[in-house]
């Protein structure tokens, strides 16, 4: 297999979206980051054609933080393709919305914290 972590064709969008987070990807941020959860995250990370949100590389994970856009039909047929993508290449994805980042940040962190903590113990 080849390359498929920051690939040089999205580099300008990946430091596009670094530079200009919703303020619920800052939110988790705040809290994600200097590996304040044990482990290391990194934001707006390219894998093969895409951009996630936070990408764990000990672990294999995936963050998405979804907005609005990602109800529509196009945004259901993006997410579920480019879960797919993770998927094939061994990448779990967690999802929230931005109203359960903005307004249950505490759980949010708690399922995040569960999920490095039941994968770090095995």
């Amino acid at each position: 297999m080849g390359k498929i972590y920051n690939l040089q064709r999205t580099k300008a969008y990946r430091t596009k979206l670094r530079n200009n987070l919703t303020p619920a990807e800052k939110m988790l941020w705040f809290y994600i980051r200097s590996n304040q959860l044990g482990v290391k995250f990194r934001r707006q990370h390219g894998i093969g054609p895409y951009i996630a949100d936070f990408y764990c590389p000990v672990l294999n994970l995936v963050i998405e933080i979804d907005g609005d856009s990602h109800y529509d039909e196009n945004g259901t047929q993006h997410d579920k393709a480019r879960t797919q993508y993770f998927s094939n290449n061994r990448i779990e994805v967690i999802r929230f919305t931005n109203h359960q980042v903005r307004e249950n940040l505490i759980a949010v962190l708690d399922r995040i914290d569960f999920y490095i903590k039941s994968k770090l113990d095995h």
